[in-house]
């Protein structure tokens, strides 16, 4: 006898859906598992949450939001400011790279420093040269300067190079070829300056400059103040253009001469 089918009863849902939904609880697990597995760089996020904003001329805090001249015009470097950045990113990996190797021969650390005008990198003197010595001996150092040639050359067109030697008050001593610290720092900047154009920076792109010790950044009654002292200094800047300065050359032409 067939059973009546009750009318107050639904109709089962067909068999093909249920193993739709499992399908879809595996997918989502997936998903959360890709998820979970990936790594967030919230340093990038921030920069690319920052650039998208000054592109979009939106301050933070919204207190302005429509694009007016002077936003234009401040927003219009914006490409050279996210090649320095950039330039300054390769060369802080360069000295990371630089002092692992370094730090394995129990050597000096190189440094960098940015500034208002553009970044410098800061080489012991003790790394490259001997004693009342400008010439570069150490293979880590050469093989540093070569790889900084190389971002040079990426620079953008507005950016110099300015290759500074400094010296503690201590002479060079009588066995140096070097009179006093002014040739010495002079010749030990120059070296560098060589070893860049050796290594395919612009000729028209780069200068030295001899300090001596003038510009010492510690004490010169100490061992370790004078260690500091002594260094080779390359130094990253942006040109100024050509109607900075003519505006500044205008500004002294109408000043008033006393």
């Amino acid at each position: 006898m067939a059973k009546n089918k009750c009318p107050d009863c639904p109709e089962c849902l067909p068999a093909w859906l249920a193993a739709f939904g499992d399908l879809m609880s595996l997918l989502l697990c997936f998903f959360v598992l890709l998820l979970s597995m990936s790594s967030m760089d919230a340093k990038k996020i921030s920069e690319a949450i920052g650039s998208l904003s000054g592109a979009m001329s939106v301050l933070e805090g919204g207190t302005k939001t429509e694009i007016s001249k002077q936003r234009q015009l401040e927003a219009t470097p914006m490409d050279t400011t996210s090649e320095t950045s950039e330039a300054v990113n390769k060369v802080s990996q360069a000295v990371i790279d630089a002092n692992e190797m370094i730090e394995q021969a129990k050597g000096p650390n190189i440094t960098l420093e940015e500034g208002e005008e553009g970044f410098v990198i800061q080489l012991p003197a003790s790394l490259l040269f001997k004693p009342g010595s400008a010439t570069i001996e150490n293979e880590d150092a050469l093989l540093f300067l070569k790889r900084i040639a190389l971002i040079v050359q990426e620079l953008p067109n507005n950016m110099d190079v300015v290759v500074k030697g400094h010296t503690d008050d201590q002479g060079p001593g009588k066995s140096s070829p070097f009179k006093d610290n002014w040739e010495l720092s002079s010749a030990r900047a120059i070296s560098v300056l060589q070893e860049l154009l050796l290594d395919g920076v612009a000729p028209n792109r780069v200068s030295a400059a001899g300090y001596a010790e003038y510009k010492p950044l510690a004490t010169n009654a100490t061992k370790a103040g004078r260690e500091k002292n002594r260094r080779v200094e390359i130094a990253f800047f942006g040109k100024k253009s050509e109607a900075e300065a003519k505006v500044k050359q205008t500004i002294l032409d109408r000043a008033p001469t006393q």
